[in-house]
């Protein structure tokens, strides 16, 4: 794969957080995500794509409309991306900034995202058993 390759896949990433169309949101998880898509985050592991829907369906009933955006563009080596990004709520309002580790499958679609708080949202405790 190439690292343009890599990078659409990254953009499909960043679209799939951002649409609330489930017809959309359907398609551009087959498009970007392994099956079996592993996805670690401070507050549990996910796992399938199916499970990446309904978490983004979660967050956007609790926090309302947000937008999910790269803070500087992605680095790209081998079978790997580091995504730097911030969450803005409704209005512009900064939630939280992070770092999402990805790993590629040979196809280029996506099989693991490890995501790391740089900037929790207010009042969540990043040190307490999720």
């Amino acid at each position: 794969m190439t690292s343009e390759a890599y990078e659409d896949t990254v953009e499909r990433y960043i679209r799939f957080w951002n649409t609330g169309q489930p017809e959309e949101q359907r398609r551009l998880a087959a498009d970007t995500f392994t099956e079996e898509v592993s996805y670690h985050a401070l507050v549990g592991v996910l796992t399938g794509a199916k499970a990446l829907i309904d978490f983004r369906g979660q967050f956007t009933r609790h926090v309302g409309a947000a937008v999910f955006q790269r803070r500087a563009a992605p680095q790209i080596h081998h079978d790997r991306a580091r995504l730097m990004w911030e969450i803005e709520l409704d209005g512009g309002r900064s939630f939280a900034a992070g770092t999402d580790m990805l790993v590629f499958d040979r196809d280029g679609r996506i099989s693991s995202v490890t995501t790391f708080l740089d900037r929790a949202p207010e009042g969540f405790d990043p040190h307490a058993q999720h």
